[in-house]
């Protein structure tokens, strides 16, 4: 049976979670703040990584990574919430840590010493001491200087994963409408960050308790690659059992809905695209409608309009 004694945020909080790409948050200062930096004599690309005090190496990654942190100045404010901003530096930190595993195993498996490696690299001894010790991320060049050096290769790419996290304006309408609608038995989860086997964030996860349903809902305002929509909203709606709110439900039954913006660039496209639709929601619209509103049981996996015009934003029928 469901954990009764975990609640559901309120549906202000909820609000505020859609808002998550609406506002940056303040930059950090770099914790360098104390001694009198130096450039080295020389100004080869990768010295700029190279400043020293008196006090001990200190790279000059440290005052990059104070500046690349998310900001109002070096970020959109599509990138906000401090869990976005955690998840990042969890990223960051892990490609880090297997970049100087590499570093090492390749290092100690040539018999080459520290030393050696920051001559054959141009990288100063002092600060590679840092990178192998994790106490400082270097950059690119940096990093690929002393690949070449070990005789390596360094590739980084981007893998596409549940999609992206930046939200547009139409979003937080379209999750209040969708709450006005709910009836009293439906519980809302927004932001729900799932992990395994896929990573990403559900727009809100709808539950009710008594039939035992929990509905994976994704907001689009837009179907630019509409495959890639249904697909991802998918391997989401599958992961669902790695949120940290799942043990609390009691193993409900997942389904899905996506709520898609009426414009007649949407319609277009769901028109084109009829039959995978119907395949991956094959629900009627009227029928979820019915029970987001009412105490219809759920009818499985649906997609639904939603209207945004002078009037307001509103959920409607049909198909």
């Amino acid at each position: 049976m469901p954990d009764r004694s975990w609640t559901p945020s309120p549906a202000s909080t909820v609000i505020a979670g859609a808002e998550r790409t609406k506002s940056a948050r303040n930059g950090t200062r770099s914790p360098d703040s104390g001694g009198s930096v130096q450039r080295l004599r020389t100004a080869s690309p990768h010295e700029r990584d190279l400043r020293v005090t008196r006090s001990g190496a200190v790279g000059a990654e440290r005052a990059a990574s104070a500046k690349s942190r998310v900001s109002g100045i070096g970020f959109t404010d599509a990138v906000t919430t401090s869990r976005f901003d955690a998840s990042a530096r969890r990223a960051a930190r892990r490609i880090h840590d297997g970049l100087v595993d590499d570093i090492l195993g390749l290092r100690n498996d040539a018999g080459i010493t520290r030393a050696a490696l920051a001559r054959a690299s141009g990288v100063d001894a002092a600060f590679l001491a840092r990178i192998e010790d994790r106490r400082a991320q270097p950059s690119l060049d940096t990093y690929a200087r002393l690949a070449a050096a070990l005789g390596a290769d360094l590739s980084a790419r981007l893998y596409p994963n549940t999609g992206p996290a930046i939200r547009d304006r139409h979003q937080a309408r379209m999750l209040e409408a969708l709450l006005s609608t709910l009836h009293p038995r439906w519980h809302p989860f927004p932001e729900v960050a799932v992990r395994h086997p896929s990573r990403g964030w559900i727009d809100v996860a709808l539950h009710e308790p008594r039939e035992q349903v929990l509905v994976a809902t994704e907001l689009q305002s837009e179907l630019r690659r509409l495959e890639q929509v249904v697909r991802w909203s998918g391997e989401k709606a599958a992961s669902l059992p790695s949120w940290e709110g799942w043990p609390h439900l009691g193993g409900p039954k997942v389904t899905r809905l996506l709520v898609v913006r009426r414009t007649r660039a949407t319609r277009s496209a769901v028109a084109d695209f009829a039959r995978q639709l119907r395949a991956a929601y094959p629900a009627h619209p009227d029928d979820a409608l019915a029970a987001l509103r009412g105490t219809d049981a759920w009818p499985g996996p649906a997609l639904v309009w939603i209207v945004i015009d002078g009037r307001g934003a509103r959920l409607v029928g049909g198909r």
